[in-house]
């Protein structure tokens, strides 16, 4: 679907279940999430995407190594979450395999998909959650030009009230 001089951003398909269950089951990589994701609820969030997709064109698709084939994990675009700053917007996001962190995939991901993301919706603004503690996570944000919110800040209203991953930052990053 969309092609990066090193990745091909893509739909879901069978053979990358395996691999994404790998991702949501290893510590690391949900580190900053409230909790590991069991087979099932793997398979319910590629639902999530491939719903995404026929409804709106456009999800956290998967990231493929372009030279090998193999996924790396996801990155994307879906409708901003309720009850968050994002809620009627368009949010960012991804994650992937932890032996992938530190090579650029996640940067050259996310830059194609906002630039797909303005080419292709008629949206002013992209946004962005995640954790305060998650520095890799914003620190891209920040690389790929997107710009803190600190008065959007607020509680994630799935996660529990005593969880130290409830609160939530927000960035934007505004049509060019």
């Amino acid at each position: 679907m969309i092609d990066t001089g090193r990745l091909v951003l893509r739909r879901w398909q069978d053979r990358d279940r395996e691999t994404f269950y790998a991702h949501c089951a290893d510590p690391d990589v949900m580190r900053y999430f409230p909790a590991l994701l069991s087979r099932e609820e793997v398979d319910a969030a590629i639902a999530r995407q491939d719903g995404y997709m026929a409804s709106h064109g456009f999800c956290f698709w998967v990231a493929e190594d372009r030279s090998s084939g193999r996924m790396l994990g996801f990155c994307g675009l879906k409708p901003g979450a309720e009850g968050t700053p994002l809620e009627g917007s368009v949010e960012i996001g991804w994650r992937f395999g932890k032996e992938h962190w530190g090579r650029g995939y996640a940067r050259e991901a996310a830059e194609a998909s906002l630039a797909w993301g303005f080419a292709n919706l008629p949206v002013e603004r992209i946004g962005a959650i995640t954790v305060l503690a998650n520095t890799r996570s914003w620190g891209l944000m920040e690389r790929i030009g997107m710009t803190r919110s600190p008065q959007e800040d607020f509680d994630h209203p799935v996660v529990a009230d005593d969880s130290p991953l409830k609160r939530h930052i927000t960035y934007w990053k505004t049509r060019p």
